[in-house]
């Protein structure tokens, strides 16, 4: 379906929530009057439809039950500027240290060889961050195709050392060419030493000061009631801040303004209490770490 000119997607089974399909990396632009009308068609398959403002306004601009959604997000003037004077010691360290050890930095187009490539890293273990990776399993084909959306929008960059493709990312732009998007950074956790995430960064940094990109995001800074972890700290190292955007909610049911009154719209982790979800996600990195030989950290 779509709305307004964009395709939505619609998730849940009880509670069913619509949104654009690029979330977070393609935005609404239209007015209020015009949203609406494109919601009639939606109403009998959706309960609540959801959306976000793009960078860089922060200020509520519509009159609908809002919510404020964070992101992790750069400003960009230049890449010499960020280099040099935004991002922390430790970071720029890093992002060297990929170059001395070997590792190539290149723009490359949407190929099978980048889609295999890309499988592979996603294959290599099954926990990140000390959970379940969602794209390990996946098969070649899956791969293909979800990599091969919103073709005129991405870019890619490989990480390889010796002809090989050890990490990449992804970069999605919105239809204004203001905001970009990180929807994919991922490297092999057996060459983290190194630091290809590191310098993937740094080429998307370039990427998009070269095409005049203002903001470059790292999808949320926070999640829920999480206090800050390894990869907060890794984006913030890199000037990631923290920005908050508006993020507007538009019941379409009756079992959707319900949820709304009731908070339901949120997932029970982003509901229950941050001294609790902290301990089961304690339990639940003790456990990948028992059933599988490592968990694994960003670098």
């Amino acid at each position: 379906m779509d709305i307004c000119g964009e395709k939505i997607k619609i998730r849940g089974r009880v509670l069913r929530i619509a949104r654009l399909d690029a979330d977070m990396f393609q935005f609404l632009e239209q007015t209020a009057d015009q949203i609406e009308a494109g919601l009639k068609d939606l109403g009998a398959k959706a309960d609540i439809f959801t959306f976000n403002q793009r960078l860089p306004n922060t200020t509520p601009i519509y009159p609908y039950s809002m919510e404020w959604e964070n992101f992790a997000a750069l400003q960009i003037s230049t890449f010499e500027e960020w280099w040099t004077k935004q991002i922390g010691f430790k970071a720029r360290n890093k992002a060297k240290q990929a170059e001395k050890k070997g590792v190539v930095l290149c723009e490359v187009p949407f190929s099978d060889e980048l889609v295999e490539g890309i499988w592979a890293i996603y294959n290599e273990t099954p926990v990140r961050q000390g959970r379940r990776f969602p794209h390990f399993g996946k098969s070649l084909e899956r791969v293909h195709v979800e990599s091969a959306t919103y073709p005129e929008s991405s870019v890619f960059v490989g990480a390889y050392l010796e002809g090989k493709l050890i990490g990449f990312t992804r970069i999605v732009s919105d239809k204004t060419g203001t905001q970009a998007g990180l929807m994919n950074i991922v490297s092999l956790v057996s060459q983290r030493d190194k630091a290809p995430t590191n310098a993937l960064v740094a080429a998307a940094v370039k990427a998009c000061a070269e095409r005049k990109v203002q903001f470059l995001t790292y999808s949320r800074f926070a999640y829920g009631k999480k206090q800050s972890d390894s990869l907060s700290d890794f984006k913030e190292r890199n000037a990631f801040k923290r920005v908050d955007v508006p993020r507007y909610y538009i019941p379409l049911s009756p079992l959707g303004k319900f949820a709304m009154r009731y908070g339901l719209h949120h997932s029970l982790s982003e509901r229950m209490p941050e001294a609790i979800a902290s301990r089961l996600r304690e339990l639940r990195k003790a456990w990948y770490k028992r059933k599988y030989t490592t968990a694994y950290d960003v670098s």
